[in-house]
């Protein structure tokens, strides 16, 4: 049977990705003298001007302008004809202390700091067990970035988007059947400069060309200009990206955002938790594709119920996959964030790109040291 499957992924200077890796370089600074500090910090941008707002209780001082300048320059928005730049931003800060009422169910780190459920994900598509059109998106928009920064050419401005549509038979990847690149730029590029570029430096190095074919449909900027982006052409706002963050709604999500929030909240530490069981086991051949659910309640240190399903695609039972999974990994959210080491500044290195499938990166959640103990577990060769 034949099908099709589509997700996106922006690139960092997407407004709402600016927005995200702010959120997380201020939380990497708490971490980094204060591994128990409590952070839900929320950024908004728009044209010449950053808001951080949100509830941190810490021991610790950082400096919110500094971190915000950086960060915006890192990104590429260095002039001010761009209409959102490092040097000439205005930044309010409005914080507040963290709930007492919510510190007292987390206390020693011991219980969840919210109630709420969060899924993990991993299939054999990739050699990063992630579903391909989602991997394949991430790929095409750090390559535009990668060109932009390295100045291959320099036309090239921070915002953009990119998407993919692969075709699927028998439930496995056949072929790719669209690509998108949607790139900001400036005024004076030719149309003919732009997309021929796109397509050589970018599509065509980012994309496997044995999934490429003649009836394979390219759009780029298919409006046909991309000037005005970034913050000054659509406001920005931490946690509005959150299936490009995860599995590109391949698989399902729980809701919750994860940039400006420390690990005792479980929207981050119980789906990096969700992604590390989930990749584990189909690595070890307990099953091909493989979603985890998680639930808890804010002070509560068990979840509340364990969901999985293997989509037909494994001989054991839901059941026995779940036994396993209590006897084999760390499911309260202190031993979470000990086991995976997340009190720590890892952060900003996920806000943009994804936060699973990073072969870039070496990150806790995505290693598969678990393994080996699941295949003696479950008897497997």
């Amino acid at each position: 049977m034949k099908k099709f499957f589509t997700s996106e992924s922006v690139t960092e200077g997407h407004p709402d990705k600016v927005c995200d890796q702010i959120a997380d370089a201020i939380l990497d600074a708490i971490l980094k003298d204060d591994p128990n500090a409590r952070v839900a910090c929320e950024v908004m941008a728009t044209t010449g001007l950053v808001f951080v707002m949100g509830e941190i209780t810490t021991t610790t001082y950082i400096d919110i302008q500094k971190i915000v300048r950086d960060t915006v320059q890192e990104i590429g928005y260095n002039r001010g004809k761009i209409g959102f730049d490092a040097e000439n931003l205005a930044v309010l800060v409005s914080l507040d202390e963290q709930s007492p009422d919510i510190a007292m169910g987390v206390g020693d780190g011991e219980g969840a700091g919210d109630q709420g459920l969060m899924f993990g994900f991993a299939c054999n598509e990739t050699p990063e067990l992630m579903p391909m059109p989602i991997s394949f998106s991430h790929k095409l928009v750090r390559r535009l970035a990668l060109v932009r920064k390295q100045g291959l050419v320099d036309f090239l401005r921070p915002d953009g988007k990119s998407q993919i549509t692969v075709e699927y038979e028998d439930d496995k990847p056949k072929r790719i059947d669209s690509v998108v690149i949607s790139t900001q730029h400036n005024e004076s590029v030719l149309k003919e400069e732009l997309h021929q570029f796109i397509r050589e430096e970018v599509i065509f190095k980012a994309l496997p060309a044995e999934l490429l074919d003649e009836e394979t449909k390219i759009f780029i900027n298919p409006t046909g200009r991309f000037v005005l982006g970034g913050p000054k052409g659509d406001s920005g706002l931490t946690g509005r990206k959150i299936i490009v963050d995860t599995y590109g709604g391949y698989a399902r999500h729980g809701g919750g955002a994860f940039s400006g929030k420390d690990p005792s909240k479980v929207d981050r530490s119980a789906s990096y938790m969700a992604r590390y069981i989930a990749k584990n086991l189909v690595a070890a051949g307990v099953s091909e594709k493989l979603e985890v659910g998680l639930s808890y309640v804010i002070g509560i240190s068990e979840p509340t119920s364990i969901m999985i399903n293997t989509y037909n695609t494994s001989r054991f039972s839901e059941a026995e996959i779940i036994q396993g999974i209590k006897e084999i990994f760390p499911l309260t959210p202190k031993d979470i964030n000990e086991y995976l080491g997340l009190r720590r500044p890892i952060y900003k290195q996920v806000a943009s790109y994804g936060h699973f499938g990073r072969s870039d990166l070496d990150l806790p959640w995505e290693k598969l040291d678990k393994k080996e103990e699941i295949k003696k577990h479950f008897r497997l060769a």
